[in-house]
Parts: C-alpha cells; structure tokens; sequence
C-alpha cells in the first residue's frame, strides 16, 4: 500500500545522530520565500555566482559529443592528477608525485575516503570550534570520538599549537585543519601551522588540512600565493576541490594528496563507494589548468577581495563587529550578541522580515552557537549591497 509503514525500516542510530546542516536548511526556507513572489538576497550559501570558467565549459560541450563516457579509474584520469601536481608545482611551488593525487567525487568525497581510510572506532580526532560542520559528521560516521577545542577571536578561530596540546590525550590519532576556514575566513598562519604538524608528527598522528579556499587567499607584498602544507609536511593529507576557486560547486569534482603508503587504501575505498569521479566532469577539468582559466580565476579572487571590503564596511556601518576580517575564504563571521538576540533568532527574523539569507553560528560548533553569524560575500555585488542595506534596516528596529 502506498504510504503504508515498513516496520523493518529502522533508521540507523549514525542517521539519527547527524544533525542537520543549517546553511542547506535556510537555503531551503529560502527559496520556499521565493516561490511565494518574494525577492530574497541569500548569503547563506558558499557557491560562488561566477561559474566555471569561459574554457571549462567549452571541454565540457566538446567532451558531450556522443562519444562513449566509460568509468575512469578509481583514482582519476592519469592527465588529470598530472595536471593537478603540476599545478602544485607552478602555484605553490611544491613536487607532488601524480601517483600521490586521487581525484574524488567534490572535496567532500575526498574527506569521506580519508576518514575511512584513518579512523578506527574510538579514536579521538581534535577539530576547531568554530569549523565546518561536516568534517566532525564524517568523523563519527566512522567512529571517531571528535573533541571540538574552542578557537577564539585571539588565535583567529583556529587551532593554535598551544591549544591542541593542551587538548591532547592518549586517545588522539588525529586532527583535521581547515584553512582558510569555514565560516571564518580566516587562515592560520604558516608558523603556527607547521608548529602544530609537527606536534603531531611527534606523536605519529594524522594531519587532514582541508585547502580548497587556499587559492581565494590573499598574496603577499610580493604577489606570492600562500603555502600549502605540504610545503612543509608532506605527510599531511591535503583536501581540495573544483568547486571554490575554479567556481565548480555542481560539478561535484575534488581530489585529495595523501602519502603513497595510503594510495592503495583510497583505491579499494572509492571502488567501493562511488567507483570514479565523474567521467564528462573529469575531462572538462583538465580546462582548468590552461592559462586562460588560471587568469579567470585569479580576477574573481581579486573580485572576491573587493567584495570582502564592501562588506566588513556595510557591516561595521551597520555596527555588526567581525572580531577577525577574513583572508581567504569568502565568508565573513560576525557578532550579533549586541542585538539582543542569539544567532539563530537574528537569522531566522533577517529571513522574514528583512529577505536576507544567512547562517547561524549552531552551524559549525557550541563555542560561538548562539553569538555569531556567517555572510557568505559568494553573492554578486548588487546583491551584496543590497542585502547590507537591508540588513541596516532591519538592526535598525531591533534597537
């Protein structure tokens, strides 16, 4: 019977412990506004409006020519990982070994495989509070016992050495780093990142450094990109992904760099949950790496940098503080605990009555729940105006 219930469909207890990923959920009551006639500006959600670029399009139309799209290798198309190792090489200055680069299905595919490629049940893998939320999801899908170590405005919103050795115990085997972060922004620093490595080094523990916003970060004085981890820990599990800088978010296109003793493990792993990446998506990419789409690239990160002023501007014109302008990722997070509401009531209320799409601090930990709020600046520019003077409106009645 139709609607009828199953009584042997038993939600499993990993299913019903996941919690809900808040920036979808606004995105959801989002466009529920929209069909009702309403215009919404939503900043709830990191996908770059620019897409992919001029080039990438064209491989994609070319390679949808009728010609068969059989399944690639588990690892990826070899000209692809060559193309992603050298672009290692020409933008970061690093030689990674094609064989250690394993093309998966989005950065978020890339941090499943790793995950079950680490972590045993019980192990105990530390993560920044603030963080991306389904880093910590992944984990205890897979038994990870995840410590989330509270990251202030001080060591922006980032794990420090200090901090990770003062979490440290004799269950850690693991820590994932993301930098630059999401929902902050913000990236730590390369001395206090190798200083962290190395403390887990010592204690033979995994490093995962989540990088698919290092190449929206800003250069330095000298026009130089900043330094992958890799530069110095080449044992480090590097994750990245198509879907930021190349503006690929559908594509579902990311790969991952992990020591050749691991290189076996993600083969049999990703034969076994998704076979490949994508075949058409695959072949389109390799358009990413020719100069033309690396120049794209470069002018949105400069777009995006230009963006980021208008809106730590709107915003402290509004008088809504960031503790810690973000350098790299596209979002900015900021305080609301001077409206006199928590972050969810302060969203939920800017969706309703001001049309603006944003997303709570509950999102990514408890440290910063009820006190912050990400803006995704991925919006164009009108939008991004738009949105802020709306959102100066709408703090305008809370006083």
């Amino acid at each position: 019977m139709t609607g009828a219930v199953d009584r042997g469909v038993r939600i499993s207890r990993r299913a019903q412990a996941v919690a809900p990923f808040f920036a979808m959920e606004f995105g959801k009551h989002a466009a529920a506004l929209e069909s009702q006639g309403h215009h919404v500006i939503k900043l709830s959600i990191g996908e770059p409006d620019f897409g992919a670029p001029p080039a990438v399009l064209d491989a994609m139309r070319a390679a949808m020519d009728g010609r068969p799209m059989p399944y690639t290798a588990a690892l990826g198309l070899p000209e692809l990982r060559q193309a992603i190792a050298r672009f290692y090489r020409s933008e970061h200055d690093i030689e990674v070994a094609p064989s250690r680069v394993v093309v998966t299905a989005g950065a978020s595919a890339a941090l499943v495989l790793a995950t079950a490629a680490l972590v045993d049940t019980g192990d105990e893998v530390l993560i920044a509070d603030p963080s991306y939320p389904c880093n910590r999801q992944i984990a205890e899908s897979f038994g990870a016992r995840v410590t989330l170590v509270p990251a202030t405005a001080e060591t922006r919103f980032q794990l420090d050495a200090a901090s990770v050795k003062s979490s440290w115990t004799d269950r850690t085997r693991g820590i994932m780093i993301a930098t630059p972060s999401n929902p902050t922004g913000t990236s730590v620093p390369a001395g206090e990142l190798a200083a962290i490595c190395e403390l887990a080094r010592e204690r033979d523990a995994w490093r995962l450094v989540d990088e698919i916003y290092l190449n929206l970060s800003d250069h330095d004085d000298r026009g130089r990109p900043p330094r992958s981890v890799l530069s110095f820990d080449p044992g480090a599990i590097v994750i990245n992904s198509f879907s930021k800088y190349f503006g690929m978010t559908g594509w579902r296109l990311g790969w991952c760099v992990v020591p050749e003793i691991l290189v076996p493990a993600m083969e049999r792993l990703a034969q076994n949950y998704f076979l490949c990446a994508s075949a058409p998506a695959q072949h389109a990419a390799l358009a990413c790496f020719t100069p033309e789409s690396l120049a794209v690239c470069e002018a949105r990160r400069v777009e995006f940098a230009e963006r980021r002023a208008l809106v730590l501007d709107g915003l402290a014109r509004i008088g809504l503080p960031v503790p810690v302008p973000p350098d790299g990722a596209f979002y900015v997070y900021f305080d609301v605990g001077r409206t006199g509401l928590t972050s969810w009531q302060f969203c939920e209320r800017a969706l309703r009555e001001a049309h603006v799409a944003l997303t709570p601090g509950r999102d990514f930990g408890v440290h910063t729940a009820e006190t912050h709020v990400r803006l995704s600046y991925a919006a164009p520019t009108d939008d991004l105006r738009e949105g802020l003077a709306r959102l100066g409106k709408f703090v305008a009645t809370l006083r």
